[in-house]
């Protein structure tokens, strides 16, 4: 019986045939399209798609035998805000979470360690023997304990770190000191010294990070957000910044991107602004999801990672 032909649409669509080799070992018929304009041409009633979400959403009306759409994303918010629900969506895990982590650590680092002083005693040609401080013993507050914030918490761990987590209902979690509900949200802000958020875009997590949460931290706290931008409310962080509420943060992502060039944001006191970059969709390490997830599919075994259209993740 002939496999489910796969609609490959992503900016990188041509990288991922040569990593699909399980799929060509069983002759499916794979389409693989980099823009929506040229998806208009392959699409041939192919239940089975794999692709960036933006994309995928701007051509469901013209996929009516869809039943299962893979994300080489990690977050979906283009295809949750579709109305279109009437197919299975996966998503991504296990492949952002060390990147993340990474990304995170070298900030973290670089404020105890200076470098930005540091650099700027060289231009100076300063001599500046001032200490570096240390992540040891220090509160790292991880808002989102999944995957990804696992992730961060086992890498802050070898740096002698202690995690704190904020997850919906306050569950516990494996290697963490205190998990706080959302409730919870402006008493789990009271400690950490760093706080780093890696929560999905949803209604629930909208401007979570407003004034007020920002009053709640710790003047010296430092915030880095690897999540989504709609966490944040931007103007009211800038405000925070500038009337020293806040150490300093990192922001990866953002409300809009790219990052509009009158933002605030670009010129707000200790912020650094970089262009979601903290992870990476890396076609092998989606290719192997998307492999393992397809025999499951053929197989009419559960789907790994199914993401819950009302949740949004």
């Amino acid at each position: 019986m002939e496999k489910p032909a796969v609609l490959i649409l992503s900016h990188d669509a041509e990288d991922y045939l040569p990593l699909l080799d399980e799929l060509a070992r069983d002759k499916v018929r794979i389409s693989t399209v980099s823009c929506t304009a040229g998806a208009l041409d392959a699409l041939d009633g192919q239940p089975v798609v794999l692709g960036q979400p933006d994309l995928v959403a701007a051509v469901l009306p013209r996929l009516p035998e869809l039943r299962w759409v893979q994300s080489t994303w990690a977050g979906v918010t283009p295809l949750i805000d579709n109305p279109r629900r009437d197919y299975l969506l996966t998503g991504v895990k296990g492949v952002f979470g060390p990147q993340m982590a990474e990304y995170v650590l070298a900030y973290l680092l670089a404020r105890e360690i200076r470098i930005i002083e540091r650099r700027a005693s060289q231009r100076a040609h300063a001599w500046w023997p001032e200490p570096s401080g240390t992540l040891r013993g220090k509160t790292l507050g991880l808002i989102g304990t999944g995957s990804i914030g696992r992730d961060i918490a086992r890498a802050a761990r070898a740096f002698g770190m202690r995690l704190q987590g904020l997850n919906r209902d306050g569950h516990p979690v494996d290697g963490f000191e205190r998990v706080f509900a959302a409730v919870e949200l402006h008493d789990f802000l009271a400690a950490p010294e760093y706080v780093v958020v890696v929560l999905p875009a949803t209604r629930a997590s909208d401007r979570l990070l407003d004034a007020r949460a920002f009053r709640a931290m710790r003047n010296d706290a430092f915030l880095v957000n690897v999540g989504r931008g709609n966490v944040i409310d931007e103007r009211a962080l800038v405000r925070a910044l500038s009337a020293g509420e806040l150490a300093g943060a990192v922001l990866d992502v953002f409300q809009n991107e790219p990052l509009p060039a009158a933002s605030p944001l670009w010129d707000a006191p200790r912020l650094t602004v970089t262009a979601h970059v903290a992870a990476d969709s890396r076609p092998p390490d989606i290719a192997a999801i998307f492999q393992d997830n397809y025999r499951r599919f053929i197989a009419g075994e559960p789907l790994k990672y199914v993401v819950d259209f009302e949740q949004g993740y």
